[in-house]
């Protein structure tokens, strides 16, 4: 008991990060505008995190997070106000296409700079930053493919962290895995009806 609450104690912040980051992912599962002040908190605390891991490109990707969450916040309120509800966008080929090119494009460059800048693990974490940065605009965009790509993202997310011994997030990208999962599933239904 003594060994867990020494863990927390040092990890306040991750594990703070950890619970508001599930429960704006569910809330985005369930399509509901709360979830984006929550994720605000999350890109907030993990931009710490982050940074104190020397996950540079991590901490980068929080900042553009906020700006992102800031984005999605808006543009979500704006349909549901207009339309009632926040309703689910086809993905078309080329968007699929140019999403995993624009990613492919920032990883290679992402890389190269935090390589040059000391960071941990800099290709894969800005391969993994700069994907990120293509499933969160989907998701802005209302877009279902947002989920896929944060599957295939987050399961690679939990080796990284695993490998930092951030075992809380390793942890909570795990539940991630399954979110991500739940969120296809219930904006698939959405989708259909």
């Amino acid at each position: 008991m003594n060994a867990a609450l020494n863990y927390l104690a040092t990890h306040g912040l991750e594990a703070a990060g950890v619970c508001s980051t599930v429960l704006s992912i569910w809330l985005t599962t369930k399509r509901k505008l709360l979830c984006w002040p929550i994720m605000l908190l999350a890109n907030s605390l993990y931009l710490t995190v982050f940074f104190q891991a020397k996950l540079y490109s991590g901490a980068l990707l929080q900042i553009v997070f906020i700006a992102v969450t800031i984005y999605g916040w808006l543009h979500w309120w704006r349909d549901a106000k207009a339309e009632g509800e926040v309703r689910i966008v086809a993905l078309p080929t080329r968007g699929w296409i140019a999403g995993l090119a624009a990613g492919a494009v920032g990883a290679v460059l992402l890389g190269w700079a935090m390589a040059r800048a000391g960071a941990s693990l800099p290709h894969l974490d800005a391969a993994l930053a700069s994907y990120s940065l293509i499933a969160s605009w989907w998701q802005t965009r209302r877009h279902i493919a947002n989920w896929w790509l944060w599957i295939a993202l987050d399961t690679i997310y939990i080796g990284e962290y695993i490998y930092k011994s951030l075992f809380l997030t390793a942890a909570l990208y795990a539940a991630l895995v399954g979110l991500a999962v739940l969120g296809l599933r219930n904006w698939g239904r959405a989708a259909k009806a």
